[in-house]
């Protein structure tokens, strides 16, 4: 059996201790240095604002960590992942945008669909979008937004743009939203809209259902699980699908060697074989967890892309 060759994600959100957070079009270079080196993707996750419980389970102990549910300092900056996707999407022309994850019930569905579907013709249908309800409930209360009914509200916002992406006008009478004879123009690139990946801390019914009705792809939060992995395959296989038909999107965790150092590249990217033969064809590297010098990045991109090849053939 042939296996593909692994794609690359380059995680641009989270990078700030080796770039300024007020450098926005800092971002946008380095996605363009991403794309020139050979990765398939950037990818920009998404909070609002935080509040005090951002960081009740712990500060992360080095800040070049990924960001937790739990872990955060409220001050983490986190610039619009729309309106930076739509900077890089217009300095780009071949790479993935990702806006993963994109915490949906804090927005109106209309307004949300209308943005999505301008920013994938913007970037000529490369976006991609992980629709998720997240875990702060701080930033729910300050939106108005119940936290106890997110999973509920982000059902509906789906089948809400399954609707208005394929077709105008369209009504809608549902549980948190209704509206009569609206049309929703311009149309996203595709009839059904952008690529959609799904995931969570685990694998779990509404994921899966999730999934099946609306996604293209399965990123999991943290490290592959193989048991997780089976039982993927198994819930997709009870609903009549193939796992083999979805994108299933991995990445590299580390060990850092202290609290105020960079991790090991080298072992970071022996994970990348493991989740390879578990059927991962997708992968996720934050730079800044591996180099602290924003200078170093393009060679840094190079240098992954390159150990990749070898260490998969």
């Amino acid at each position: 059996m042939t296996v593909a060759s692994p794609r690359l994600v380059s995680v641009l959100t989270e990078n700030w201790t080796m770039t300024d957070p007020r450098d926005l079009r800092g971002i946008v270079r380095m996605a363009q240095e991403a794309e020139d080196a050979g990765f398939d993707m950037v990818m920009v996750s998404d909070h609002i604002l935080l509040g005090p419980s951002a960081g009740s389970d712990g500060r992360m102990a080095n800040p070049r960590d990924y960001a937790m549910p739990g872990n955060q300092d409220p001050a983490t900056p986190w610039p619009s992942n729309i309106v930076l996707l739509s900077a890089i999407a217009a300095a780009t022309s071949r790479i993935r945008i990702g806006a993963i994850a994109l915490i949906a019930p804090l927005r109106h569905p209309l307004l949300l669909a209308h943005d999505l579907a301008a920013l994938d013709l913007l970037s000529e249908g490369r976006l991609v979008i992980q629709p998720t309800v997240s875990w702060h409930e701080d930033e729910y209360r300050a939106m108005g937004v119940p936290f106890n009914r997110r999973g509920r509200i982000l059902d509906e916002q789906l089948d809400i743009w399954s609707k208005v992406w394929a077709r105008s006008p369209v009504t809608h009478h549902g549980e948190f939203f209704s509206f009569d004879d609206v049309y929703l123009e311009p149309k996203a690139w595709r009839p059904q809209g952008p690529a959609m990946w799904f995931g969570g801390q685990r694998v779990h019914g509404p994921i899966v259902d999730r999934l099946v009705r609306y996604g293209s792809g399965f990123h999991p939060v943290g490290r592959v699980d193989e048991e997780d992995v089976a039982e993927l395959r198994r819930l997709l296989t009870d609903a009549g699908r193939n796992a083999a038909d979805f994108e299933l999107v991995g990445g590299t965790r580390v060990e850092f060697p202290d609290d105020h150092s960079v991790a090991p590249l080298p072992q970071a990217l022996e994970e990348i074989p493991r989740q390879q033969a578990l059927g991962f064809t997708t992968f996720c590297i934050k730079p800044s967890i591996f180099i602290d010098d924003r200078h170093d990045h393009a060679s840094f991109c190079r240098d992954v892309v390159g150990r990749v090849a070898d260490l998969t053939g």
